[in-house]
């Protein structure tokens, strides 16, 4: 004889009316949790996935064709969630300085908040792979701050894209050396940052 919790999943795999929208974010909200506990989009099953929303496996196959279409959607949520957080912080001043520390800043944070989603967004077997469009949207953004800051005279006038990538690429060094090298006596990441800022985009060092 089912029980209630049985009957209730077996109702969910069916996608009841007007909650397949639901179980969609449901998933992505499980496997977003996952991906972040396990740091390797290739140790996520979608059973697991499944076991977390409390619905049949048959269900998340019908929002997602396979694994990696499901951690596509999730990166792409966390792509979401930056942009807004990046957002927020440049809003906070009209200086083109301070909105690319900050920007900067934002990223290396969420890097420590949510470490397993880092390393899948940027060490992953399916980084290698696969075609993240959205990442290239974050790095066109960046490009445009420093851009800002070149046309408002507070950096040396030079390539953005190529500064921008310079910068990118230092952060994401130092964040990924961070995580993977925990017993390390690093210095604050604002002070990283900021000498970055100084010798790869070439803003005068300030207090900050």
């Amino acid at each position: 004889m089912g029980t209630a919790a049985s009957t209730d999943r077996q109702a969910r795999g069916r996608n009841r009316r007007g909650q397949g929208e639901r179980l969609r974010k449901d998933i992505i909200e499980a496997a977003t949790r996952l991906l972040d506990e396990l740091g390797d989009d290739e140790a996520l099953s979608m059973r697991a996935v499944a076991r977390e929303v409390g619905s049949a496996a048959t269900s998340v196959y019908l929002h997602f064709a396979d694994r990696d279409a499901l951690v596509l959607a999730v990166l792409s949520r966390c792509h979401d969630q930056l942009t807004r957080a990046v957002d927020d912080a440049e809003a906070a001043s009209d200086d083109p300085v301070a909105q690319l520390r900050a920007r900067t800043l934002v990223l290396g944070a969420w890097a420590y908040q949510h470490p397993g989603l880092y390393k899948v967004l940027h060490e992953s077997t399916l980084n290698q792979r696969a075609d993240m469009p959205f990442k290239q949207h974050l790095a066109d953004r960046t490009t445009a701050a420093v851009q800002r800051c070149m046309d408002a005279g507070l950096a040396p006038v030079d390539e953005a894209a190529i500064v921008a990538l310079d910068l990118r690429a230092a952060v994401h060094g130092a964040v990924s050396m961070r995580l993977n090298q925990t017993d390390r006596p690093w210095p604050p990441l604002e002070d990283q940052v900021e000498r970055f800022l100084t010798k790869l985009v070439g803003i005068r060092s300030s207090a900050y």
